[in-house]
């Protein structure tokens, strides 16, 4: 049995001595709170953070088409037009499948004009319908902008850079989250002149936030001239993970 399990012994030990003709719980207190106040005087408290870079596998594309006209079926009628070529150009000469093409935006709503004289008037209509396309040869990402800029698409969003199965990382980034909390327990148990014990917890603070990367900045950097097409660098993804983990204090 290790020292926990002998102390943990002693603790009930104690307090069947001391249940005499009270009830079961209330002999229990008085031991179990000394017990705790004991653990908590000799633990450490340190947060491990893990970070892999690694090269990212697919790119999000925000691809749309805005299109005026003076009714809102016109509008609408004009839009459904361009995003119908630009997703035939995406499966037939990119090889986008169906799955890695979605609507993210539609709306159509109407242009206000105002004058003193005659107030508030609507005068047309604006219609916009927006695509997330996700594409997996990422060294051909700015082709496959400038085919869709050429093919009607007229508001282009920021390009999103990921790892699509970032799970396949979890075990690693773990791995060193946790080294890197043994490292500064360590250090934390040395300069108070303490040794480092067995880990009592481990909670992993996982905030929902994926691996990814904007390419903003690589987009701004396109050369001015068409002719020379866009340049859209994906760089690398950061994936990372937080352990909050407790160790014994000796």
């Amino acid at each position: 049995m290790n020292r926990w399990g002998k102390s943990i012994g002693a603790v009930l030990l104690a307090g069947s001595l001391m249940i005499g003709g009270m009830g079961l719980s209330e002999g229990f207190k008085g031991p179990q709170t000394a017990y705790a106040d004991e653990v908590q005087k000799n633990i450490v408290n340190v947060v491990g953070k893990g970070e892999l870079s690694i090269k990212p596998d697919i790119a999000y594309l925000s691809i749309g088409v805005s299109t005026t006209a003076d009714t809102a079926q016109e509008a609408q009628k004009g839009t459904a037009g361009k995003i119908a070529k630009l997703t035939a150009l995406f499966k037939t000469t990119w090889g986008v499948a169906d799955k890695d093409i979605q609507s993210t935006q539609f709306n159509v709503q109407p242009n206000y004009t105002y004058t003193e004289k005659d107030g508030q008037k609507v005068k047309g209509y604006n219609a916009q319908h927006t695509l997330q396309v996700s594409y997996r040869d990422l060294t051909k990402v700015g082709q496959l902008l400038d085919a869709a800029s050429t093919a009607g698409a007229n508001n282009i969003g920021n390009v999103r850079f990921a790892i699509e199965d970032p799970s396949a990382f979890e075990a690693q980034v773990i791995d060193k989250a946790m080294q890197n909390a043994d490292v500064k327990a360590a250090a934390i148990a040395k300069a108070a002149k303490r040794g480092l014990g067995q880990v009592v917890t481990v909670i992993q603070n996982d905030d929902g936030n994926h691996p990814v990367v904007y390419a903003e900045a690589a987009m701004q950097k396109a050369s001015m001239d068409s002719a020379a097409g866009s340049s859209v660098e994906p760089g690398e993804v950061k994936v990372t993970t937080l352990l909050n983990v407790t160790y014994e204090l000796k």
